[in-house]
């Protein structure tokens, strides 16, 4: 028997993952299936609005579709990645490219063990970093 709660989601954008659905943003009631260990926070610190989010497992060799949509992530913000309570890998990748065309990539976020993810970046020294617990 599976785990069915209503719960305020915060689903705004939905995008299909390689059989994940990952929902993101504004607030949505909604009867779901329990929250995956997956899910996760992911915080934008880099000083610039970030156009496009990727987030594909790690053992598949494209980025999938870009999680955002549409929307963007500005600058001090922050969005919840949801998956599916299905889903269960654990090994994920992440992509952002920010709305001049730059972008930056991580590879191997546990993300069963990772509940929050920052994203940084030093203009002097052309670095972009993440920061996770």
């Amino acid at each position: 028997m599976s785990v069915v709660k209503t719960a305020a989601i915060y689903a705004k954008w939905a995008s299909h993952v390689g059989g994940t659905t990952v929902l993101l943003s504004s607030l949505v009631t909604a009867t779901v299936q329990a929250e995956g260990l997956q899910d996760f926070k992911l915080v934008n610190k880099t000083g610039y609005t970030i156009a496009e989010l990727y987030v594909s497992p790690s053992k598949v060799n494209n980025w999938q579709d870009d999680v955002l949509g549409k929307d963007v992530l500005p600058n001090d913000s922050a969005t919840e990645v949801q998956f599916s309570r299905e889903e269960d890998t654990c090994q994920w990748d992440l992509k952002v490219v920010y709305q001049d065309g730059e972008g930056a990539e991580w590879d191997a976020f546990n993300l069963c063990e990772v509940a929050e993810i920052e994203l940084y970046y030093d203009r002097k020294k052309d670095e972009t970093w993440a920061e996770y617990q």
